[in-house]
């Protein structure tokens, strides 16, 4: 079922500013490797990397995985925004990028983004270890080919299984202190993958006339807003239950534990709450959908914050 009707055409809403100043052009750049993004990465990287070292990592370790992993991020975003930057023209939410705005070419923002994967794949391989730079290696071509090209404009199911890409951190540093794969970074992994579709699904309720009208069959643009409430809130709790397996696993003090109850009994009550306010209504003013998105912010800020905080609270 769609909502909205058919595009307006790219011409009618990109911009078209006049000559870019360098700090245009700079800020464009740095727009294209989608920031808020990269600190959510990095977010469920570094404690991670606190987490396996049983306390503090050695400082230059951490710094050269933020590094790799900022310049791997910022790679696969900014080639995302080439790939799309057709839809990101229409969409309100997007069409202030560099590309719909005609600052950066799209030549220009292909090799920008190349050169940080290189660069990604260079510092990750060299200061960190082998295994990390392909993890990262991997997760960047597994949000460019399987997600952005392959899901994202085909299936309802595409942030489910494209949303893939966005768990490796939690492996990669866990091998950044290890150099090797154990059974805690795939419970994070797993949480990550379980927290991604509730997250992202309450963003595409509140933009999916933009979602519509670009065609890309985002859940909530497909199904009405009390199937979206009620698949938020299966998810919610394979998350939460997902969540709490950690301590057995990996052997947590009690900080962990009791962290993540809490936070997950407190984002079941939103997540429960909003799936009630679908019922019977499409109006987002009632639904109010991005209360949820910035609790699930919270939600695994805080969750990853306890990872890094039970080894150094219970020693």
């Amino acid at each position: 079922m769609t909502y909205v009707g058919h595009p307006a055409s790219a011409s009618s809403q990109a911009e078209h500013p006049g000559r870019a100043t360098v700090k245009d052009v700079v800020a464009a750049y740095v727009g294209l490797t989608k920031p808020r993004v990269i600190e959510l990465l990095l977010l469920t990287t570094v404690p991670v990397m606190f987490f396996a070292a049983r306390g503090v990592p050695e400082l230059w370790l951490v710094v050269a995985t933020v590094v790799g992993g900022t310049l791997s991020s910022g790679s696969a975003s900014a080639l995302n925004c080439v790939y799309d930057r057709d839809i990101d023209e229409q969409m309100r939410r997007t069409r202030r990028r560099a590309l719909p705005r005609h600052i950066v070419s799209p030549v220009s923002a292909t090799v920008f983004g190349v050169v940080l994967g290189v660069l990604a794949t260079v510092v990750l391989w060299a200061f960190v270890n082998p295994l990390s730079a392909m993890l990262a290696l991997a997760a960047e071509a597994f949000y460019l080919v399987v997600y952005t090209v392959l899901l994202k404009r085909r299936t309802t199911q595409n942030i489910v299984w494209g949303g893939l890409a966005g768990c490796f951190p939690a492996l990669i540093g866990w091998t950044a202190v290890t150099n090797e794969l154990a059974w805690p970074p795939v419970v994070l992994f797993l949480v990550v993958f379980f927290w991604t579709p509730p997250h992202t699904w309450a963003l595409a309720l509140r933009y999916r006339e933009d979602y519509a009208n670009v065609d890309v069959p985002m859940l909530p643009v497909v199904a009405r807003a009390e199937n979206v409430g009620r698949q938020i809130v299966l998810y919610s709790w394979a998350m939460v239950a997902t969540s709490l397996v950690l301590w057995p696993v990996a052997g947590t003090g009690l900080v962990y534990p009791v962290v993540a109850a809490v936070l997950g009994a407190a984002f079941l009550l939103e997540a429960h709450r909003m799936w009630r306010r679908t019922r019977g209504t499409e109006d987002l003013a009632k639904i109010q959908p991005m209360r949820l998105f910035h609790s699930s912010n919270l939600y695994l800020s805080l969750l990853f914050v306890a990872v890094a905080l039970d080894p150094l609270l219970t020693r």
